[in-house]
């Protein structure tokens, strides 16, 4: 599922360095927010191949460890203040 262009975003993102500032505003490209958009239509019509099926279920684990790193990085960024 590395070939998937969200997973890609999220490797460079984090491979060009980073910091809890930026890991706090990242916000996925447009391409990728109307994939997902798209997907989930489909789930609500249950057109899902298995292929999207299983899309869909990475993107939502990647949103939610993309939400924990959000909240620990405003930690971070409370903490410095």
């Amino acid at each position: 599922m590395a070939s998937n262009p969200i997973y890609l975003e999220i490797i460079d993102f984090f491979a060009s360095g980073t910091t809890p500032q930026a890991v706090a505003d990242f916000r996925p490209s447009a391409a990728a927010q109307q994939r997902a958009l798209e997907l989930l239509d489909l789930a609500k019509e249950d057109q899902l191949t298995p292929e999207q099926e299983s899309e869909l279920e990475h993107f939502i684990e990647l949103e939610h460890i993309l939400r924990m790193a959000k909240a620990r990085a405003r930690q971070i960024l409370a903490a410095q203040k």
